[in-house]
Parts: structure tokens; sequence; C-alpha cells
């Protein structure tokens, strides 16, 4: 074996080993090329690459490792290292890795009809576009273009190994996070502008599934419970103070979430998946609620003097929205609330003179019963005064409270709508 393998390589040595291994240079030279897929080592959404463990499979003709077997001992079979004969140029067109050689060295099986099989193991980095609008519930798709790199269709012809147009999975090892969907080939025959002559690939095509249990725990169902509690925020009263932190604590929380789903989402992708949009949109719900109730609970508690509400929103607020809104009786509360308030000063306090007082009108009390009339005047004015402040920042309140209901139906709706799209993707896809 060892003198027949020093023959031949002695021979190829004279010829040299660049060139094509044919008799006539105007002949092409056939490879059989496939890929068995190992394992799926990572996808990196960040990145946009896909990295697989990956089997080459090279068969092809070489007229200068031919021999007799009956004049050496009937061998029919040996193996050669890889870097001593010439070897095809298929390479992987989009390759994304810092590594100058991504493969195992292999030694090459050679017959004594000079068939050759060559099956290096190689730890494949290949770029991927990778579509997250739909994470967790989506689906990926990669593409594995291999090819001649300076041999043309006429020179180097490329064809599927045994007619499979597809990765070999005998050896699959199946993913913890992807579920493998769809694995096919294709053989494209393309001209690039560099030259004119037709050059072959094999396009190799995956698709993934992504398994959804652990984004469950980690993301679904934290959302899930999120969204409810930030329903409790608009239940809240305005001016209560329980409302701005919980508002606050509920804002971080979703930030949280926001930037653990960041991990998983490339940083310049052109689309933003739909799960992190519902996390803003409830983000900024909340921050609106939040201000809102900055600003009731600034009247409340620190006296701010409040002017009336302009006339078109009052009518706009109480006589349309806040009744469809089911506030009708805080409206009504307000009102009797003012007018009995008004009515009882009203009956006790009064600026006309009575009969007793036309008598006395002479007697010197007169001047000290006008003081307290004047007195009580004044009380009355303050009362109304504050009575109207108070009119004007319960009709405030109001408002705030209308607003506030509406946020709550507007985030409503858009949770059913977000969470009806969510699961009737991830039925689709599953």
């Amino acid at each position: 074996e060892k003198i027949l393998i020093k023959k031949l390589l002695a021979r190829y040595h004279s010829q040299g080993k660049t060139g094509r291994p044919i008799v006539n240079f105007k002949d092409s030279l056939t490879v059989n090329f496939s890929l068995s897929l190992i394992q799926v080592l990572d996808v990196d959404e960040q990145n946009q690459v896909l990295k697989t463990n990956i089997w080459y499979h090279y068969v092809w003709k070489d007229i200068l490792l031919t021999w007799n077997p009956k004049e050496h001992d009937n061998i029919t079979s040996i193996r050669v290292p890889a870097d001593y004969i010439w070897l095809p140029d298929i390479l992987l067109y989009n390759f994304a890795d810092d590594r100058l050689k991504e493969q195992r060295e292999a030694l090459v099986v050679v017959q004594h009809t000079g068939n050759l099989l060559w099956m290096p193991q190689a730890i494949l980095n290949s770029s991927c576009s990778f579509d997250t609008l739909y994470f967790p519930f989506d689906e990926q798709t990669c593409y594995l273009k291999f090819g001649s790199w300076t041999y043309s269709g006429d020179q180097l012809n490329v064809e599927f190994l045994l007619g499979q147009d597809k990765m070999d999975l005998h050896e699959y090892m199946k993913s913890n996070e992807w579920d493998l969907i769809d694995n096919s080939g294709k053989r494209n025959v393309k001209y690039y502008s560099c030259c004119p002559e037709p050059y072959i690939d094999l396009t190799f095509k995956l698709s993934f599934r992504r398994r959804v249990a652990f984004y469950t725990f980690i993301l679904i169902l934290p959302c899930g419970l999120l969204s409810l509690l930030t329903l409790v925020i608009f239940w809240v009263p305005p001016e209560s103070p329980a409302k701005l932190q919980l508002g606050m604590n509920i804002f971080l929380a979703f930030f949280v979430l926001l930037l653990l789903l960041a991990d998983y989402t490339p940083r310049a992708a052109t689309t933003i998946p739909l799960i992190g949009s519902y996390f803003c949109l409830s983000m900024v719900m909340i921050t609106m609620s939040t201000v809102l109730a900055c600003i009731i609970a600034n009247m409340f508690f620190r006296g701010v003097r409040v002017n009336r509400a302009p006339q078109w929103l009052r009518s706009c607020v109480f006589d349309g929205i806040a009744r469809a809104m089911c506030l009708g009786d805080m409206i009504n509360e307000v009102q009797r609330e003012y007018n009995s308030h008004r009515k009882v000063w009203k009956s006790y306090v009064t600026t006309e003179p009575d009969d007793e007082d036309s008598e006395m009108a002479s007697n010197p009390v007169s001047t000290e019963v006008s003081a307290i009339k004047e007195i009580m005047s004044r009380f009355d004015e303050r009362s109304n005064n504050a009575d109207i402040k108070k009119r004007n920042t319960e009709e405030w309140r109001i408002i705030a409270c209308v607003v506030d209901r509406i946020f709550f139906a507007f985030y409503v709706l858009i949770n059913i709508i977000g969470i009806a799209v969510i699961l009737v993707k991830g039925n689709v896809a599953y």
C-alpha cells in the first residue's frame, strides 16, 4: 500500500497538482457534491449568521490516480492526504467567518478506477437574513450557496451527489431551540458581470421554526401578567399617589422586558418584533396615564389655582363622552353637592335689610349689625370662591377620569388586537 501511494504521489508530483486532472483542456470535469447536516450550532440574529456543523461530500474522477489492482496485490482503494492532490475549489459563497479555513483535515479515499471520495468535516458560518417580526413565533429561512470560485460551468460541472437535492439528515442532531421544517436544494446556472461564462452553484435551503416553550416563561407570561396589572392602573383614582407608584413600577418592568427582547433582535433590523411594539405601546399608555395623574394630584395636594375648563371641553366630556364611559353618576354627584352647598349659604346669608333692621336704623347697634353682615358677606364670598375653585378642580378631575377611561378602552382594544394577532400567527405557524 505504501509503495502504491508513493508511486501515485510521485506521478502527481511530476505532473503538478495545479490544473484539473483531465486529458483534454476543453473537457469538463464533473464534481458530485452534497452535504450532511450534523447540528445547528447557533442562530445568531444579532449578527445575522447561521452556524452549522456539516460534512462535505465530494466525488470526482482523477485520471492521475488510477492503477491496476492485479499489479499491486489486488489493492482497490487507498487513502491519500488531501494536500498532495488537486481538489475542487467548491466554496461557500455567503461565507461569514473571520477564519481563513473552516474545515478539518481529512484523507481522500481513492479507488483504482480514479474515483475519489472526500468527506471533510466543517463548521460553517453563513450569512442569513433573519426576520424577527413575529418573534418568538417566528420562522427563519437560510440559504447556503456552494459553487466553484474560479472555474466556470464549462470547465467544472457541479451536480448533486446521487441526485439528492437536499442535505443528508441521517446523522442530524435535533436542536433544543429550533425545529427543522424544510430542507431542499436547487442547482442554478448564473452569469456574473465579471465573466461571460456561466457559473454553476448548488443552493441548499434550510427553514427553522423557533420553539416557544422557553420564551413563554421569560417573555410571554410576564407580559400577560403585566398587561393585567396595567389595567388596574386605569381604575385607580387619578389623585391617588398609588397610581403614580404603580405606574412607574410597571413602566420599569416593561422596560426590563424590552431590554431582554433586545438581546434577540438585530440592532439594525428592518422590522421590529410585534411583542416589542406592544411593550412600547404599553409604556406610552402608562406614561400618559401617569402624567395625567401628576396633574390631578398637583391640583388636589398643592392647592394650585385652576381656571375652569373651557366650555367646549365641558360640553364634549360631560354631555357625551363621560356618560358613554359610564361616569355620569360622578357628574351628577358633583353638581348636586355644589347646588346644595350654595343653597345652604343663601338661606343663612342675605344682604337685604328686614323690618327690624329698619326700625333700629337710628340705634348705634345698627352699625355693629352692618359690620356683622359685611363680615358674613365676605365669608360668603370666600365660601363662594372656594366652592368655585372646588367645582373647577372637580370638573378637571372628571375630565381626567374620562381621559383615563378613554386610555383604558384604547389599551384594552390594543391588547385584544395584539393578542389576537400573536395567537393567529402562532396557530398558523404551528
